[in-house]
């Protein structure tokens, strides 16, 4: 009797310990399919064979590792949604991890992130060099909106000659159209070249508008000529911000940490 007893509470235990792995594999199964392959909620339960209810309720729910992990952390949806994003913008521009793209900062990523919002505002069908130059802008702790401020550009004179120059279109773009133009990758091919003649081994706002200055082609180029501001001038201002940085606070690169 005692024997089958025991052999009871090790069946029982045995038994709670499947059901416990079962549900972590189950739900580690969805979070690796909607990281790894990006998956709308409907194909996910059609690989899985289950209720797509099911998978709407454990995100809604927040019952996935990930949301906990993250709400431990304080991480926002909104958050969590910009960072992807530009991720997404930077991968649209770049072939691999080893390409010299994957060195941008976190701020740098964050402007181009925000350079295909203001793209998406004036329903243009491309993300050029002018809303890249309105995103370094918008970020006004990094160094290439530091520069500007320096040499007296405002924003809201930026803006205005845009518009005059570039008005916003009628329709809107739909998202899968909307990628870099060919000026938008020239000028971030060249801020490459800029943070290697430089010696550096990460890629900031400053290269970003630095290579929207030797973009010529641009419509940013234009309107930072017109304002006074030259590649010279610019180059030697990120110099000295650079270096004051360094012996006062951590330079962009480090605030933000390396990709």
């Amino acid at each position: 009797m005692k024997d089958i007893q025991i052999f009871s509470m090790i069946a029982n235990s045995l038994k709670v310990i499947y059901t416990i792995f079962k549900s972590v594999f189950f739900i580690s199964i969805i979070e690796e399919v909607f990281m790894e392959r990006l998956l709308t909620t409907e194909e996910v339960a059609e690989l899985l064979r289950i209720d797509p209810v099911t998978v709407r309720r454990l995100v809604t729910r927040g019952e996935l590792i990930g949301y906990r992990i993250a709400g431990e952390y304080r991480f926002t949806p909104a958050g969590v949604e910009s960072f992807v994003e530009s991720q997404r913008v930077v991968a649209s521009i770049s072939p691999g991890p080893d390409h010299p793209f994957a060195r941008f900062t976190e701020r740098a990523r964050k402007v181009l992130s925000l350079a295909k919002e203001e793209a998406y505002r004036y329903h243009h069908d491309g993300v050029g060099t002018e809303h890249v130059l309105l995103a370094i802008m918008s970020e006004w702790e990094g160094v290439g909106a530091r520069v500007l401020n320096r040499l007296q550009v405002r924003p809201s004179d930026v803006r205005e000659q845009i518009e005059t120059l570039q008005p916003a279109g009628e329709q809107p773009v739909g998202d899968g159209q909307l990628g870099m133009t060919q000026q938008g990758k020239a000028s971030i091919e060249l801020a490459v070249q800029e943070a290697r003649s430089l010696g550096h081994h990460y890629i900031g706002t400053e290269h970003l508008l630095l290579g929207l200055l030797r973009e010529e082609a641009g419509l940013a180029s234009q309107i930072l000529l017109k304002s006074g501001v030259t590649l010279e001038k610019a180059r030697e201002l990120v110099k000295q911000l650079l270096a004051t940085d360094q012996t006062t606070s951590a330079p962009e690169s480090e605030q933000h940490g390396e990709p």
